[in-house]
């Protein structure tokens, strides 16, 4: 059965608009005793047409699996397999975040012996109401399809289905084939006709005349439109057609995290990043709309700004979007179509048309304004330890518009989001659906892997580097280049901001204010040594700058550290965020911002 699992993975391929490439771009794999025996021997028999990877931790592989398919654009994948009990645990996380993400991987932990005459097994989890349940189980929350593989026979039907999880442009995400470690082993007559090469295209609904004459209605009614442009304009490969339509129309644009990067940061009606982490531009924008069109967003909080951001009181809210949930949102009138051709439809509705010059002025002074404000943070003189923006300034002087920026958690993406310039599509990667602490180093490979040709910098916190950072060695081992910028501000600085803007005293978050007996002085740099990257710790602007140049001149792995403060730039830009305050409290400063925290929630927008 592995044999002819590995197989059919390897004759899996993808038409991405004439381009056919392998699906599966290879395996990542660590062995152990549910899968090293079977699995082991299928993968070793195909590597030539199906590379397999070796990884440091399970996680790490997964979330490089992920990354891979983000900087494809859901193009391309690849697999990821484990033993049983904490190798199959371990990437449960990873399933969340693809799920949450909506990007595919797949999964092949090994499970239980589906014949059970060695139970309890190494590692297996038993039930003590429910013989058929094992820890794979934990992957059913997290998976778009999950099947458990008892029979070998199995996998003609639950392959096919993965693939078509994989190209159904509302249900991918992470597909979860749980192999009992017996059913691996056998042996079963499959059918050629099962491993003949198929070519796959992604599925993607189209856009009605009907739903484009309808929205084009409501655009000329509106006095003050805007569109957001969300993943889902990356993903559908829609950012050509979305400049073409802003530039034509003249209807102005705001990007969320995941729509970073759709339109270049130069053009004159993108307003620049939305909501908790967004741009005064945009926000201002956001508060002033009558028509509000998100296309490709499931509209989170952080892009609402918790509910309280689209404030105009006749405001009305259209959402295009692949799958019906996300298009549903908000109370929203819900467009199911794909984002290129709903933006192509939408254009030919609107023959004649474009936006109301005051307001299309006001957007383009807006925009001015903002990218101004961005430049002038990006390039402020300072003495260390510097701000957030000093350092992504250094690393923007030494990036070009091929670079790709890779981030995901803690008080960067949201300096990311308002701060860096993206200049086209895959060169902004933040994970920031599920936000997981290390994804960074892990995420920076699998886009390297990607995207061969883009140099790319990851910039990661010293407690996010903390959490995960085996896959730096994983890089320099398979010579794939990335370069890690740490900030180091001694411990989770984001959150101890967040604790403090809460009423609360600093507590457990910071080195200093945690119970220890003695504060770590980590050298970061030397530990990036261990695992054979170059490295250097900076304390001089001039010394950041060289060190950047060294690193995109170098054929090898680097990590650069460098002392940063704990706060980052609330003074631009930004919107409110929900974040419960205790009702009652003995301290004075939480009782206070009870009182605000009620304020702002009475602002809020709950209408679906």
């Amino acid at each position: 059965m592995s044999q002819a699992l590995a197989r059919y993975l390897a004759r899996q391929y993808i038409d991405d608009d004439g381009d056919i490439q392998p699906y599966f771009a290879g395996v990542w794999a660590i062995f152990g005793h549910g899968n090293v025996a079977a699995m082991g021997e299928a993968l070793f028999a195909n590597k030539d047409v199906l590379p397999t990877w070796r990884a440091h931790n399970e996680q790490a592989m997964a979330l490089a699996a992920i990354a891979y398919a983000k900087a494809n654009m859901r193009r391309r994948a690849m697999a990821c397999t484990t033993s049983i009990g904490p190798g199959a645990t371990n990437l449960v996380t990873a399933a969340a975040l693809a799920h949450a993400n909506r990007l595919p991987v797949l999964f092949l932990p090994g499970d239980v012996f589906a014949n059970r005459r060695p139970d309890p097994v190494l590692q297996q989890i038993e039930d003590f109401g429910d013989g058929t349940v094992s820890a794979n189980d934990c992957f059913r929350p997290v998976s778009r399809y999950f099947d458990r593989i008892a029979r070998p026979e199995q996998i003609i039907t639950a392959l096919p289905r993965a693939m078509a999880t994989f190209m159904d442009a509302a249900r991918c995400g992470p597909v979860t084939l749980a192999l009992c470690q017996d059913a691996q082993a056998e042996a079963y007559d499959y059918p050629e006709a099962f491993f003949e090469k198929r070519v796959w295209k992604a599925l993607a609904p189209e856009a009605s005349r009907s739903d484009a004459h309808a929205l084009a209605q409501q655009v000329r009614a509106a006095k003050r439109p805007l569109i957001i442009a969300g993943g889902g304009v990356l993903y559908g490969k829609a950012s050509h057609a979305l400049a073409s339509f802003v530039e034509d129309v003249g209807i102005p644009c705001a990007e969320t995290q995941a729509g970073k990067g759709a339109l270049h940061w130069r053009n004159p009606l993108n307003l620049g990043a939305i909501g908790v982490t967004g741009s005064t531009a945009a926000n201002a924008a956001a508060a002033e709309s009558d028509l509000v069109i998100g296309v490709g967003t499931r509209l989170q909080d952080f892009t609402t700004a918790s509910r309280s951001l689209f404030s105009h009181p006749d405001r009305k809210l259209v959402q295009v979007n692949v799958n019906t949930m996300d298009a549903g949102k908000h109370a929203a009138t819900p467009i199911f179509a794909d984002a290129k051709r709903l933006l192509t439809r939408l254009r030919s509705a609107l023959e004649g048309y474009a936006a109301d010059d005051a307001w299309r002025s006001l957007s383009i002074r807006r925009a001015n304004e903002w990218r101004a404000a961005v430049h002038n943070a990006l390039t402020e003189p300072g003495r260390p330890p510097f701000s957030y923006v000093q350092i992504l300034g250094a690393i923007d002087r030494a990036a070009d518009e091929n670079s790709v920026v890779v981030c995901a958690a803690g008080t960067l993406p949201g300096e990311l989001h308002k701060f860096w310039r993206a200049s086209r599509p895959a060169g902004y990667h933040v994970e920031y659906a599920y936000s997981c602490m290390g994804y960074e180093i892990a995420g920076g490979l699998g886009v390297k892997m990607a995207l061969p040709d883009r140099e790319v910098f990851v910039v990661v916190g010293d407690g996010s580097y903390m959490m995960m950072n085996s896959e730096l060695a994983t890089a320099v081992m398979m010579g794939q280049k990335i370069i890690v910028v740490v900030f180091d501000n001694k411990g989770y600085g984001c959150i101890d901001n967040l604790q403090r803007s809460a009423g609360s005293p600093g507590f457990n978050n910071m080195f200093e204010d945690s119970v220890h007996e003695t504060l770590p002085e980590i050298d970061f740099a030397a530990h990036a040594k261990s695992m054979g990257a170059d490295a250097a710790h900076v304390d001089s602007m001039d010394a950041l700058e060289l060190a950047l140049r060294d690193a995109r001149a170098s054929a090898r792995s680097t990590v650069i550290t460098v002392a940063v403060r704990r706060v980052g730039r609330g003074d631009l830009g930004g919107a409110w965020w929900d974040v419960a305050v205790p009702a009652v409290s003995e301290l004075d400063a939480v009782n206070e911002a009870r009182a605000a925290y009620e304020d702002a929630i009475g602002k809020q927008r709950v209408d679906g």
